[in-house]
């Protein structure tokens, strides 16, 4: 949408909310619509090419409103997140569907995501533990606990540990930065003959640091056999799954027990809206339900709602399905596929040109639209570089450590880029790398 049509549409949408006030008393103030009214009136997945934003908006007063707001903003989340896990092909397991067990939700963030299931696993864990051996407290069990991810997983995780009262242990990667089945058996094997108890490992598919991924079809395996919820975090990767020539990233999905990635970093829906589907809703409601009065409706018991009160940390939830709706139907599969292709192409461009240039290296695969390089010399004359870089104010990099090396990270994120502002970037960085390399050599000879 350019900027001229943004400005009309937006003109519609404040004057459609005006009227919608001015107009409010002679709306009922409770809907009539039965549960799972709105799945039949849409698609049962996402439209192959853009829609026009007219049709759009129109189905916003035929299929929304009738059910505003809450069996509306629940019930188009529950098929928006079997549209999206779709697109990316996850097993039918992890699909709500009509009768699943399984389906989706959308979180905050990733770091909700993984907090989440650690929490429920934690959960199902001490349950099992205590039903096996009675004579255990839930402290004794919960003394014992430890979850485990990559020294290259995110932060967040190790603060859901933190949060969730467990220990947290990290599995060492291998030299492409990924985590191995028998690194993580390893592990395991060492810590259950010390008497801990392993119930919660994080796989991650595109590490912060160089978007490395975990091999799923070895540790998927390994966690289904010791009774490991595993956890899937895909934020910014899982995005590319939606392109079949990056589907096979995935593979091994099958033996997660969550999975989780964030359309709002690169599927073009704005923050917050990070997708999270587990295999066994029961899981999550197992662990989160509670049903004071003052919350209570005569739905409840009749099985035929999602009630995502229990899949979360807050009772309350905004209408975040509303623009995924917007942006799938707007966009399309094949547009979103495009402008994932289109991304991934510009990171090859840029890390062509660096490869070029003999004074520097690429330090990872380039797989996505991430590329990890530095100049060819010590962590001091990196850091310069990227000091010289961001105190230019022209692009932002933000770095990494790969074992012993600092490393930047140019990360092709905008909608809007195109190769024009590759070529600006490399030129903009080879010059200050030049700049830089004089006044080292100058002073590093006094």
């Amino acid at each position: 949408m350019e900027a001229a049509e943004f400005r009309k549409r937006g003109k519609e949408m404040v004057d459609y909310v005006a009227d919608y006030l001015e107009q409010i008393d002679k709306r009922q103030v409770f809907p009539d619509v039965e549960p799972g009214y709105l799945r039949p009136l849409i698609p049962d997945c996402a439209p192959q090419d853009p829609e026009s934003f007219e049709d759009v908006f129109k189905d916003i007063e035929k299929i929304i409103m009738p059910g505003a707001a809450s069996p509306a903003c629940t019930e188009l989340e529950t098929v928006m997140l079997d549209w999206l896990g779709k697109m990316i092909n996850l097993p039918g397991e992890f699909l709500a569907g009509k009768d699943g067990q399984g389906g989706g939700v959308i979180q905050g963030s990733a770091s909700e995501a993984t907090l989440i299931s650690l929490l429920a696993a934690r959960t199902k864990t001490i349950r099992r533990v205590q039903s096996e051996k009675p004579e255990l407290t839930e402290a004794d069990v919960m003394g014992r606990l430890v979850a485990y991810a990559s020294d290259q997983a995110h932060s967040s995780v190790e603060r859901a540990a933190l949060i969730g009262g467990v220990k947290m242990k990290t599995v060492s990667s291998d030299d492409t930065f990924s985590v191995c089945g028998s690194a993580l058996k390893k592990v395991l094997d060492e810590d259950k003959a010390s008497g801990l108890i392993p119930f919660f490992f994080c796989a991650t598919l595109g590490t912060t640091p160089c978007c490395s991924f975990d091999k799923l079809l070895e540790l998927g395996p390994v966690c289904n056999k010791e009774n490991i919820w595993m956890h899937i975090d895909a934020a910014y990767a899982g995005s590319a799954f939606i392109c079949p020539e990056f589907r096979h990233l995935l593979n091994g999905v099958e033996f997660a027990d969550s999975f989780n990635f964030n359309p709002h970093k690169w599927l073009l829906v704005n923050f917050d809206c990070s997708a999270m589907w587990v295999k066994k809703r029961s899981d999550l409601t197992g662990a989160f339900k509670l049903e004071p009065l003052y919350l209570q409706h005569h739905h409840q018991e009749s099985g035929l709602v999602t009630d995502y009160r229990h899949w979360q940390i807050p009772l309350g939830r905004r209408f975040r399905s509303l623009k995924l709706w917007f942006v799938l139907r707007m966009y399309g599969v094949r547009g979103l596929q495009e402008h994932i292709r289109k991304h991934i192409r510009l990171s090859h461009q840029f890390e062509h040109l660096v490869l070029q240039d003999e004074r520097f290296e690429i330090c990872a695969e380039v797989v996505l639209g991430l590329v990890c390089f530095r100049l060819k010399g010590s962590n001091e004359l990196n850091k310069a570089l990227l000091k010289s870089i961001n105190e230019a104010k022209k692009i932002h990099l933000v770095p990494c450590h790969l074992r012993e090396k600092f490393v930047l990270r140019f990360a092709i994120c905008s909608r809007a880029v195109e190769s024009t502002h590759i070529k600006f970037a490399w030129q903009h960085i080879s010059q200050l790398a030049t700049d830089l390399l004089k006044t080292w050599e100058q002073n590093h000879h006094q």
